[in-house]
């Protein structure tokens, strides 16, 4: 049995059980638990990314592959050998203001929860005000924001606009991402990163990781 495969399928079907069992079983056959995480269970997530991106899934079953992969994370997580210095590093995300739509953030976070990082989620629909309180409260080194309408995109500019004019801007590493989101416009408005995918999102997070205990 290709287990990888199949934690893909079950995500991609919402099947919390089988993934969580598919899972247990790749343990004991000693499948190496980074393979699982990365082969199975993010790529299982990255998939039912691109299919809801290409409107070949709907919100409740992207909730219910999104359940299933958290499940799966519970069960590998104490098989994975987690940085406990990556603790030090504080990752803050958050839905811009005038987005309900927390799919993207709650992918996004479950990819960045596998860094052995602290996360602080403030949520959906976050105002520029309450991403600088934020900011100030928590001192992040990582800002995470996304959009998934055409409509809120440029909130994200104006969350850069008001962390410069708080001077919060300079140590501040800021990535942006969402459906409606591009390079040319992450570029624009002065955010740091942009990324089309979870995978290339992990590799460029390792990086900076590895940058920020260096320094």
């Amino acid at each position: 049995m290709d287990y990888y495969k199949a934690i893909n399928k079950a995500i991609m079907e919402g099947e919390t059980r089988d993934v969580v069992d598919l899972t247990r079983e790749a343990l004991a056959q000693l499948y190496p638990p980074e393979k699982i995480l990365n082969d199975g269970l993010i790529q299982g997530i990255e998939l039912v990314a691109e299919k809801f991106r290409e409107a070949e899934l709907l919100v409740p079953e992207v909730i219910l592959s999104t359940r299933a992969v958290q499940a799966g994370l519970k069960t590998i997580k104490p098989y994975l050998e987690a940085d406990v210095k990556n603790k030090q590093v504080r990752v803050m995300i958050g839905t811009v203001s005038g987005d309900l739509h927390d799919i993207g953030k709650n992918i996004i976070k479950i990819v960045v929860s596998t860094l052995g990082v602290e996360i602080i989620d403030l949520g959906i629909d976050v105002s520029a005000e309450k991403f600088v309180q934020g900011v100030l409260k928590e001192k992040p080194q990582i800002l995470m924001m996304s959009a998934l309408l055409t409509t809120t995109i440029n909130q994200m500019k104006a969350v850069i606009q008001r962390l410069e004019k708080e001077n919060l801007r300079k140590n501040l590493i800021v990535f942006v991402g969402g459906a409606p989101v591009t390079e040319a416009f992450a570029a624009d408005i002065g955010a740091d990163y942009y990324t089309p995918d979870s995978s290339e999102l992990k590799e460029i997070l390792e990086k900076i990781l590895k940058k920020l205990k260096s320094a």
